[in-house]
């Protein structure tokens, strides 16, 4: 399939696609849509910037808006379960975009803010529901949502669930489903309780594996730069002097540590955001839209804050701390050179990351080029698979001569002459 008009997607939705400018299908659109289309169930196993959101969205619109039923108060034709709340409003814009020519009612319901506009909107009846797990369970609780119209359950990121600890609720959510539905499971990653969910879940599925496990994007420009702690924050604002870098996204391990680097950020006068679990919602959703509209250069996230960031511009992905879970490095990353473009991942590593460096080439199975030329580059931190340019020679050089050997193959103990105290110098 080598564009979208051979997929006889409804005209209104044909609209929408090339309104927002998309020609050629990615991968797993052109793999999943067709299936999708004809009703099947899918296991979908592909990683962020693939494309996977069109890839579920457009096929079920298409159902959607081919056959009109009004939902009813409480009820949902569409559940979209997701493991954040950026990721949750991502959808849902996306499903606006696509679906404006239908009159399509698509709402979200997640933590953070008040549940009374989302009781509301569910009073109306929705055609598509956007939903995190843990306010999705109250809400059913308090009898506001109701499946018995449920034609098609969409589980995203079904891996980043059983990170967060959602497995369970997700799992109580699923108990309550009508039988008969259509399914579409997605994860980046298959460990086996995923394995074994989409096993119980899903019925004879067409299996779409677009990205192998925790395999990169060949356009990622990737580098390691070996630098002090100390030294993390001028690093940073070094990389920053560089005028062309619009648009830049940066890792840290903790939410503390992404307030911190934002400071930093201000000390030099960068306009930059922080967003995390302690932020609120508006927080989030402000941030996030200057970060897109150009009113901050710099967006610093923590992992989970994250995976719900659908930002198609940008350039330049810097984890300031590495991840601890490799596999978090293959998700950062792949935020930058989204939909074919190119982009630029920069990894700091300090002397007490070096095992995590080592985790994450052995996932990748590659090493990671390092940059010697920049300021502030540390070569305590640097590990010795790479080409030292200061200290200790390596073992083996003719620098590092080893000692003498007696006769009987012991090293020789040469004696140092005692030098006199400074009593007897000083007579």
């Amino acid at each position: 399939m080598s564009d979208f008009k051979s997929l006889k997607l409804l005209p209104e939705i044909m609209e929408a696609i090339e309104k927002v400018g998309y020609t050629t299908p990615t991968p797993i659109q052109a793999q999943a849509i067709p299936h999708l289309m004809e009703g099947k169930d899918l296991l979908g196993i592909a990683q962020t910037g693939t494309g996977k959101t069109a890839a579920f969205t457009l096929p079920i619109l298409n159902k959607l808006g081919s056959n009109r039923v009004k939902a009813r108060p409480a009820r949902m034709r569409c559940l979209i379960l997701t493991p954040t709340r950026e990721l949750a409003s991502q959808i849902n814009q996306n499903i606006q975009d696509y679906g404006k020519k239908l009159n399509i009612k698509s709402t979200v319901i997640f933590g953070g803010v008040g549940q009374r506009p989302q009781v509301q909107a569910m009073s109306r009846g929705q055609d598509f529901l956007v939903a995190t797990p843990g306010r999705l369970l109250d809400l059913m609780g308090q009898g506001h949502v109701l499946y018995d119209q449920l034609e098609v359950f969409v589980l995203d990121e079904a891996d980043r669930m059983l990170d967060m600890g959602f497995f369970n609720d997700v799992k109580k959510i699923i108990a309550k489903l009508p039988k008969e539905k259509q399914t579409l499971l997605f994860s980046a990653t298959m460990p086996k309780d995923i394995a074994n969910l989409a096993n119980s879940l899903l019925k004879n599925p067409v299996r779409v594996e677009i990205t192998p496990e925790a395999s990169t994007v060949e356009k990622i420009d990737q580098k390691i730069n070996f630098v002090d702690k100390t030294n993390k924050p001028l690093l940073l604002e070094s990389i920053l002097k560089d005028k062309s870098i619009k648009t830049m996204l940066v890792f840290t391990r903790t939410k503390h540590g992404a307030n911190r680097v934002v400071k930093h950020l201000d000390n030099f006068l960068i306009k930059s955001a922080a967003i995390h679990g302690n932020k609120s919602q508006g927080a989030r959703e402000r941030a996030l839209e200057d970060f897109k509209n150009g009113k901050i250069r710099v967006l610093v996230a923590t992992d989970i804050a994250a995976r719900g960031i659908d930002v198609s511009n940008i350039t330049h992905i810097i984890n300031y701390d590495l991840p601890d879970d490799p596999k978090s490095y293959v998700h950062r990353i792949g935020r930058t050179a989204r939909a074919g473009r190119e982009g630029v991942a920069i990894s700091f590593c300090d002397p007490n990351e070096r095992g995590l460096l080592k985790d994450i080439e052995k996932t990748i199975k590659q090493a990671i080029p390092v940059d010697t030329e920049h300021a502030f580059h540390g070569v305590a931190a640097q590990p010795s698979r790479a080409p030292q340019t200061k200290g200790r020679p390596p073992k083996g050089s003719p620098q590092r001569a080893s000692k003498p050997k007696s006769n009987d193959g012991k090293e020789a103990v040469t004696k140092k002459k005692k030098r006199p105290s400074q009593r007897a110098r000083s007579r």
